[in-house]
């Protein structure tokens, strides 16, 4: 097992944060600066989120993942009605037991959650992202860095919204903490707090860079080697598109489900920490 290289995670966050504000500088003149920040009201949200790890040889896997993601409505608090299903798929290569890359591709149906809207109902986005990460133990407990870039294709509801492109720069950590064992093994419960930063940048992206900064805490319980179930709860909020003083709030709860089958001739293990994202 290669040692993970600390410098290379250190290299990559620097660059990160040193590439996004340089993607997003463009051109202010004629652009509303609010002098204050305002803060909507929050939202409730409930995702519904499968992760699956296909091993299909000793150093590939395929990263299957599907989120239906609802979001309250006026007719329908709380949980609300659908408003995004993804489906999200890459080819990962397996550098380590503690270093992994992903690229792949992103279909995203968003539905119009806005009641009384007369525009289009659903419409498709695309993306192409990739992603790097690096776990590394600390005493009992597992630490994740993930950087993931997103190139994304969006539009809106009304009938003539033409696509906009856009770049998303995301750095999430994570740290999982078992419980009632001294490891991460069947039968533990474990804790999982993270923390994310979203970035964006794009010609249409003028003060509006951060989207997202999003603070979760989640349970979790691994059942078997090959299936894990886990639920959280997030806070996030990010600058509103069209103007960069006024941010959203929401409040989501997650439930996930970690799947890892494998159908090689190899004994049944545990999958590597990597895999479970």
């Amino acid at each position: 097992m290669k040692p993970i290289n600390t410098g290379i995670i250190a290299l990559l966050v620097v660059f990160f944060f040193r590439m996004v504000p340089m993607m997003a500088q463009e051109e202010t003149e004629g652009v509303f600066l609010p002098t204050e920040s305002e803060f909507k009201d929050p939202k409730t949200k409930v995702w519904f989120n499968t992760y699956g790890k296909i091993r299909i040889s000793k150093r590939f896997f395929w990263d299957a993942q599907t989120h239906f993601r609802f979001q309250e409505t006026k007719e329908t608090p709380f949980i609300g009605q659908l408003a995004q299903i993804y489906n999200r798929h890459a080819l990962a290569y397996i550098y380590s037991k503690k270093v992994n890359f992903s690229l792949g591709g992103v279909v995203r149906v968003n539905f119009n959650t806005d009641e009384d809207s007369e525009d289009r109902n659903v419409v498709p986005e695309f993306r192409i992202w990739h992603q790097y990460q690096f776990a590394q133990a600390l005493y009992s407990a597992m630490i994740y860095h993930r950087i993931r870039i997103e190139h994304r294709w969006t539009q809106g509801f009304a009938e003539d919204s033409e696509y906009i492109f856009r770049n998303r720069w995301r750095y999430l950590f994570r740290a999982k903490v078992p419980l009632n064992n001294h490891k991460l093994e069947p039968s533990t419960l474990y804790v999982s707090p993270e923390a994310e930063l979203i970035m964006q940048s794009g010609k249409q992206v003028v003060g509006s860079v951060m989207e997202d900064l999003r603070l979760t805490t989640t349970l979790g319980y691994i059942l078997t080697p090959r299936l894990t179930v886990a639920a959280g709860l997030m806070y996030s909020h990010g600058q509103t598109f069209d103007n960069p003083g006024v941010f959203n709030q929401n409040w989501t709860l997650r439930f996930h489900m970690y799947f890892s089958p494998d159908f090689r001739k190899v004994r049944n293990k545990l999958p590597a920490i990597h895999l479970n994202d």
